[in-house]
């Protein structure tokens, strides 16, 4: 399992303006720009299962530090509360937030929904085989927005964050996903509407269904297709549709799940991702990034 080079992408570094929530503040949106090495599109609209007019549009980046935070003691305001300063790990911004109703709102069609994580957050949710921030390793060249060289160096090695690790951390994901969708005990959907119409909550299904084609592709290949290939892309939106039986659906998330577990077991896959490389990568990076601001601290 081998990377593929990726391409620098001179696209936009701009973030919606801070808002009144704990990781949007000003001051985090400055350094997630500034810092900025890799932003993409993520979500229904990079799979593939989106339906027309209906989803929003979700985005995940990546952004390096400056020495002060990571050598040091260096904190943001949390939100717009100056009087509490917190570890700056991310900026999170979704523009529903500027309609009546601010951070209660739901997001919808239109709506941009962003979060950049620092490079030392984000590599520590990949090297746990998180299968939301795993994705930014494997969106096709059109979906990516920004993607300078430090950037491009982390996608090109992304087979490197394949592990059993991953494995299990997709079954876990399909199995919440699942649980939602059939409305088990600790569980609740906001989409209610859903249910309502269907049955069942169809968004959750096509979820948990895609995280377990996706898994069994990365633990198989080292590499996620996206979108997701046919005829797997087109069952997904068909069963967000609600057009297909609950019955086959649970029957088809099962099959997925015992693929999954077989995988996660077996000696084919690496134990642990290369968190050495990771390591490197992370340090190297950072001392890139402290001496190019010490030469123009603009950057």
């Amino acid at each position: 399992m081998t990377g593929m080079t990726a391409a620098i992408v001179e696209g936009p570094r701009a973030l919606p303006a801070g808002f009144d929530h704990p990781h949007a503040s000003e001051e985090a949106r400055a350094l997630a720009e500034r810092g900025l090495v890799l932003r993409v599109q993520v979500g229904s609209g990079v799979h593939g299962t989106a339906i027309d007019g209906q989803d929003d549009r979700d985005e995940m980046g990546v952004c390096l530090e400056p020495a002060a935070f990571v050598t040091g003691l260096a904190r943001v305001p949390s939100g717009v509360n100056r009087d509490r300063m917190i570890p700056f790990e991310q900026y999170e911004r979704h523009t529903a937030w500027d309609r009546s109703g601010g951070l209660a709102n739901r997001s919808g069609a239109g709506d941009l929904d962003v979060i950049v994580y620092t490079a030392r957050k984000w590599a520590r949710l990949a090297l746990d085989g998180n299968p939301t921030v795993l994705l930014v390793l494997f969106v096709p060249e059109e979906e990516v927005v920004f993607r300078d060289p430090v950037g491009a160096e982390l996608v090109t090695n992304g087979h490197r964050f394949v592990s059993r690790l991953a494995g299990m951390r997709f079954l876990g994901y399909l199995r919440a996903q699942q649980k939602a969708m059939l409305g088990l005990s600790g569980t609740h959907t906001n989409r209610p509407e859903l249910v309502a119409r269907h049955g069942y909550d169809t968004k959750f299904a096509m979820h948990a269904l895609r995280l377990g084609y996706q898994g069994v592709e990365l633990l198989t290949t080292g590499r996620i297709t996206l979108p997701v290939p046919e005829p797997q892309r087109e069952r997904l939106r068909s069963i967000r549709r609600g057009e297909v039986p609950l019955g086959e659906v649970v029957e088809e998330i099962r099959d997925a799940e015992s693929r999954l577990v077989a995988l996660s077991e077996s000696r084919a896959v690496p134990p642990q991702p290369d968190r050495a490389w990771v390591d490197f990568w992370l340090h190297e990076a950072h001392l890139g990034y402290w001496a190019r601001r010490a030469l123009d601290p603009s950057r």
